[in-house]
């Protein structure tokens, strides 16, 4: 048998079999590279570039984020927002990438001590004068960006700083387009307005009750309760779990050390200073201030020397822009002058006239502060790990309250309409942080019937919140009986609109039959006034002229002269006519010229960079994957 089998070994058909076994194992050892040879990774090709997913995903992340600050926390990005950011966000890349291959073609480069330099000047990074790195590694991560990435948005931005730069240089301001805009800008009008308020109305017949409830069951709207929601909200925060952390000796007084500078006060100086041209001049101004601190005479002798003197104030050592002037000036006595310093600008030499000292605090006043703070540091940490462990447990069949009690978080259960408000319209307690209130409340609102709950992070404030929405309570005309005097009041309102708006209509019809508003006013016995001239942005009236009404304004500009026109109003309901059309005053040309010429360059800038980015787009050629497209989306 075993000489049976060493033949069989030998043939070739076990040889082949052996292979066969070889690739199977190898392939499977490597299942991931082999399927991934022909999946696609990009979600746009283009000529001379592509853009992976990753890099599309961070952007649209960053996107995101960027509408989120602007428009607050109110903002609230559903499903097909958050596809038109992602798609937004890729068409931004799309065109850097297209930039930066026509700045390569051009040989464009960047040095990275430009690079550099800009970074460190850029003012959000500033801190007490001087480039702060603490705050640019809090700025990359809440961007989720790594400092190489930034660099290189910042390095290709500068590229496209240098291409887009030339091309907006060359854009005119034809004059005659100028004169236009001027003409138009400054372009004001006079009308004669006739305004019918609801308060001015005659007061309505009264209504039966059988009219008022008419009303009250046609206009259900009016006169209903809120939509009511009853639900489960969990929230969980670092200032929940920040008890449950554990901060030993070591890093209370790591901390304490950390932030001595943010515990105390630091410590701050009165100085005077004189800036002379040459290192002579300076000593010599140096040596008469140690002998005589007149400021007056220092800066007459500074004067006389070619330089300048003045008071710098009182300023803390990090609030001085030049290390080496901060140093000399904080090591000096008080009432001392120092030693002149050189700077870009010239010589300085400071003299010390006050000296306010520092207040260090001791470990022991702030243990507790910074155990809390510490604490607190450590449980966002531990937040999300419990998000995740929270969002498993979920899954995997608990209830929002079972996981809630399983892993601290804060629970209620609770009814509200969208105010967040209960049945008798007082504010409903949510177990969550002020700052994250009405994110909460949106959240609720936002949940469907039978849609398992899930962890969203309140951006207001530092913290998770889950709903499971129970019931939704449909909104339910209130009995006659309760809100009677509501529709009493809403029904002689609609009848004085009603009053108002024929008069209005008649006193129109009438002007344009041929009268002027003035005497259809007079006999409808209806005020009239001349208003202006008003130009196209409202201003504050003079006090004791008439105010044209906001709603009038734009209307007014597109009125031909002796047109009429009607407006409702918060009020009630205007009819004007157009009266006259004032051109700009020749005196204020000049000036208004030269600001409409501005204008008409900056927006032909604008057009011309418009085209070439969509000329640079077009020669990419870019293809976008549909597939890949969705797993952008933030």
């Amino acid at each position: 048998m075993i000489s049976w089998f060493r033949k069989l070994a030998q043939s070739w058909v076990a040889k082949v079999l052996f292979v066969l076994l070889i690739l199977s194992f190898g392939i499977w050892g490597i299942e991931d590279v082999v399927r991934n040879i022909w999946q696609e990774t990009a979600v746009v090709r283009m000529e001379g570039s592509r853009i992976e997913v990753p890099e599309a995903q961070a952007a649209a992340r960053r996107e995101l984020q960027r509408i989120q600050r602007q428009l607050g926390p109110s903002f609230e990005p559903d499903a097909s927002i958050r596809q038109a950011v992602a798609a937004q966000a890729v068409n931004g890349l799309i065109q850097e990438h297209a930039q930066r291959i026509e700045a390569r073609k051009m040989g464009l480069a960047t040095p990275d001590e430009q690079v550099a330099e800009y970074v460190r000047a850029i003012p959000s990074f500033q801190m007490g004068g001087s480039f702060s790195r603490a705050i640019l590694d809090q700025f990359l991560r809440q961007n989720d960006m790594s400092e190489a990435m930034f660099l290189q948005i910042v390095r290709a931005d500068l590229e496209r700083m240098q291409l887009i730069g030339a091309v907006r240089a060359g854009a005119p301001a034809p004059e005659i387009l100028t004169r236009a805009l001027f003409r138009w800008e400054r372009e004001r009008r006079v009308a004669r307005v006739a305004e019918l308020p609801l308060l001015s109305a005659p007061e309505p017949e009264a209504p039966t009750d059988a009219q008022l409830q008419r009303f009250h069951a046609n206009n259900p709207d009016r006169f209903s309760t809120p939509e009511m929601r009853e639900a489960v909200v969990a929230v969980l925060s670092p200032e929940l779990l920040a008890e449950q952390v554990e901060v030993t000796e070591e890093e209370l007084h790591a901390a304490f050390e950390n932030r001595r500078g943010q515990l105390g006060t630091a410590e701050r100086r009165t100085l005077e200073q004189a800036l002379l041209p040459t290192e002579e001049a300076a000593r010599t101004l140096a040596a008469n201030w140690a002998q005589n601190p007149d400021f007056a005479a220092i800066t007459q002798a500074a004067e006389a020397a070619g330089g300048t003197a003045l008071s710098l104030g009182t300023v803390a050592q990090g609030e001085l822009p030049v290390p080496e002037l901060a140093e000399a000036a904080f090591a000096a006595p008080e009432g001392g002058v120092t030693s002149p310093v050189q700077s870009p600008f010239g010589w300085h030499v400071l003299r010390v006239v006050s000296i306010q000292p520092g207040q260090e605090v001791r470990f022991e006043e702030v243990r507790d502060r910074l155990r809390q703070e510490v604490a607190t540091e450590k449980a966002a940490d531990l937040t999300f790990d419990r998000a995740n462990r929270i969002e498993d447990a979920i899954a995997g069949g608990a209830t929002l309250e079972e996981a809630a009690r399983q892993f601290g978080m804060a629970v209620a259960t609770l009814r509200m309409d969208a105010q967040g408000n209960d049945a008798e319209g007082a504010p409903v307690p949510l177990p969550v942080p002020v700052a994250g209130r009405q994110e909460a409340i949106r959240a609720v609102f936002a949940a469907e019937p039978g849609q398992a709950p899930r962890l969203q992070e309140l951006r207001s404030a530092d913290a998770f919140v889950a709903v499971e929405l129970r019931q939704v309570i449909a909104p339910a005309l209130k009995p006659f009986e309760e809100v009677e005097a509501d529709v009493r009041l809403a029904f002689l309102t609609d009848a004085r609109r009603r009053h108002q708006e024929e008069r209005a209509a008649a006193l129109l019809a009438a002007v344009q039959g041929g009268q002027a508003l003035e005497a259809a006013a007079a006999a409808a016995n209806i005020p009239s006034e001349r208003m202006g001239p008003v130009g196209r942005q409202p201003q504050q009236p003079q006090p004791g002229t008439p105010a044209v009404p906001p709603e009038l304004l734009p209307i007014l500009f597109t009125l031909k002269p002796n047109e009429p026109t009607m407006v409702p109003t918060r009020d009630g309901f205007v009819v004007a006519q157009l009266l006259e059309i004032v051109p700009p005053e020749r005196a204020e040309e000049d000036a208004a010229l030269s600001s409409a010429r501005r204008t008409v360059q900056a927006q032909a800038a604008e057009d011309l960079e418009a085209q070439f980015a969509a000329a640079l787009r077009d020669r990419a050629a870019p293809r976008i994957s549909p597939t890949l497209m969705q797993q952008v989306v933030p």
